[in-house]
């Protein structure tokens, strides 16, 4: 069902379409008929009946077999019901779960080319520039793409660039206008004379959108936005992850972005030695973060390691926490999902000098002990760090948060 939104989200020149439908909507509808016939419920009449369903039911209300009673909530739907677009959601079903969508994975085909390409000619900083470029610069302008196409450390990941990078379609004017919003630097989407909607679930989280970058087409020129995949987990987490950064370096901690080339998000250093691995996540879903969870690798090396997700989802979905911490996989680790917030409270902590668990990020049974005066631990020893199977994240984390 997501991937049968997203191809007909993608379905442009509406004033030429002709039946048939895409496959994949057909595909769908054919397979939620069966369902709704097996539990003795009313299918929907066609495509358009069930698109609808997509904007206004809830998924958890959909009659289909083998979906855990508690896996979504009164919230979760295929569709905003506001702008009309496909929800974060719907994206993380169709590119993260199963199926055969064909946008499953771009966002890692892509950053797996860079790296590629990146480490072929042993420059980290091409692949740092290259992450930067995703994250603080979403939409491009003729002149920003002049700017971005002279820019030496972007060579390698050239040919990239230039496929990741698309037109925007017209849907995004309005008299004659583009909208960027404020927070999160990518286009808003005009729904109504008066009004725009911003496609993070954060910004909308936090209210209307700020504006902020308008760009008159006849002044701007040629506009190009990065692909949805690559806004919705590349541009979306990196927003969150440079925050971060600022807020860390703003307490006096040494923050190093993306290391060996992208081992992880941030490799952060106290003025002891002691070093933090942390990995940003922003999934609509904690079941889905939760079966993806795996341990952070463990080069270059760390002492404590979790992963962090931004406060507000856990403010939006209480069980957040919870219910990664149930869906989470032993091959994980134990590896703790954490809020921003409390990241930055642990490593205030942790600088005032206390070494109890409210001022560590690893499991609560495996947090280390406090660093003698000139000692060191080996690299092995730091990566080892992240072995439990339990955390009490779940409970707490929803509270500090």
């Amino acid at each position: 069902m997501a991937t049968a939104v997203l191809h007909l989200a993608a379905v442009d020149h509406l004033d030429s379409f002709a039946l048939p439908y895409p496959p994949g909507a057909q595909r769908a509808l054919d397979a939620l008929v069966l369902q709704c016939l097996r539990n003795g419920a009313k299918p929907p009449a066609g495509v358009p009946e069930m698109m609808r369903w997509a904007r206004a039911r809830p998924l958890g209300s959909w009659p289909l077999d083998r979906l855990p009673a508690d896996l979504f909530d009164t919230a979760d739907r295929l569709i905003d019901e506001d702008s009309g677009e496909p929800s974060q959601l719907c994206h993380e079903l169709a590119v993260r779960g199963y199926g055969d969508s064909t946008g499953r994975q771009y966002d890692r085909l892509v950053i797996h080319e860079a790296l590629r390409a990146c480490r072929a000619v042993s420059s980290p900083e091409s692949y740092t520039a290259f992450r930067r470029l995703l994250v603080n610069q979403p939409v491009l302008t003729e002149a920003d793409w002049a700017e971005v196409s002279t820019d030496l450390f972007l060579d390698p990941v050239r040919f990239l660039v230039e496929e990741i990078y698309a037109p925007v379609p017209l849907g995004f004017r309005r008299d004659g206008a583009y909208l960027c919003c404020h927070r999160c630097l990518t286009l808003l989407h005009p729904v109504s004379d008066t009004e725009w909607w911003c496609e993070r679930d954060q910004c909308r989280h936090q209210g209307p959108p700020p504006q902020g970058r308008q760009l008159v087409a006849s002044e701007v020129g040629e506009l190009r936005q990065l692909r949805k995949p690559l806004r919705q987990f590349v541009t979306g987490p990196g927003r969150a992850e440079v925050f971060l950064e600022a807020e860390l370096r703003a307490l006096g901690l040494t923050v190093e972005m993306w290391p060996g080339f992208d081992a992880y998000d941030l490799r952060i250093t106290f003025p002891d030695g002691h070093v933090w691995a942390v990995d940003v996540k922003d999934w609509a879903h904690p079941a889905f973060l939760g079966r993806a969870a795996t341990a952070v690798r463990p080069e270059p090396p760390y002492d404590e390691a979790c992963w962090v997700v931004p406060a507000f989802r856990v403010r939006a979905r209480r069980d957040y926490l919870a219910t990664y911490a149930k869906e989470r996989g032993a091959g994980a680790g134990g590896l703790r999902l954490l809020t921003d917030d409390q990241l930055k409270r642990a490593a205030r902590l942790r600088l005032s000098g206390e070494h109890g668990p409210d001022a560590s990020i690893a499991p609560p049974h495996t947090v280390p002990p406090a660093r003698e005066h000139g000692g060191a631990r080996t690299a092995s020893s730091r990566s080892g760090n992240q072995t439990a199977a339990t955390d009490s994240a779940g409970k707490k984390g929803a509270d500090h948060a």
